[in-house]
């Protein structure tokens, strides 16, 4: 399969397209066919080893994994003994490791069923931006049910999902 990765850190032109073996998932993952994948801040710093300290994870002087993409989306191709959730087949978006691919494992806890109302490239976009403002809303902002929330400065995608999760959680809006 085609896949995009990187073996040293610096800017995209560090980035490459290769023939690698197909991932294969384990007793907790699923296969996915990726449809689509769409880039975030997240990627370029895995990308560039920046800030340094996340180099202590990802590879002192060269990335470990050399993967790069974890916004992702597309059908499900196989899944893991231990996988009750999903079958072949099923359209799921959400977060993985390499969805710069034709093919990436994900954990079946970090994928959802995609609705149908809701394109393959829209759905995308969602895992790191989303989850990311959902926790501050959520777990940092302990927004509740008739809250009123002031997002300041709602651009990037973080800030698009900020402005929309409380309206609809019931809370009010102020922007």
């Amino acid at each position: 399969m085609k896949a995009i990765v990187y073996r040293t850190y610096g800017p995209p032109n560090v980035l490459h397209v290769e023939e690698t073996a197909t991932p294969m998932p384990t007793d907790d993952q699923v296969l996915i066919r990726v449809r689509a994948a769409s880039v975030n801040p997240y990627d370029w710093h895995f990308m560039r080893g920046s800030p340094y300290i996340m180099r202590m994870l990802s590879g002192l002087t060269r990335p470990k994994d050399i993967r790069v993409g974890v916004d992702v989306a597309g059908v499900v191709e196989t899944v893991g003994s231990k996988v009750t959730r999903f079958k072949p087949g099923d359209a799921v978006f959400g977060g993985c490791r390499g969805a710069f691919a034709e093919y990436a494992c994900a954990a079946d806890t970090s994928i959802v069923l995609k609705p149908a109302n809701v394109t393959f490239e829209q759905a995308a976009t969602v895992a790191v931006a989303g989850y990311t403002a959902l926790q501050g809303l959520r777990d940092q902002g302990r927004i509740q049910r008739g809250h009123n929330v002031l997002v300041n400065g709602a651009s990037g995608g973080v800030g698009t999902f900020a402005v929309q999760i409380p309206t609809t959680t019931g809370g009010g809006m102020e922007a």
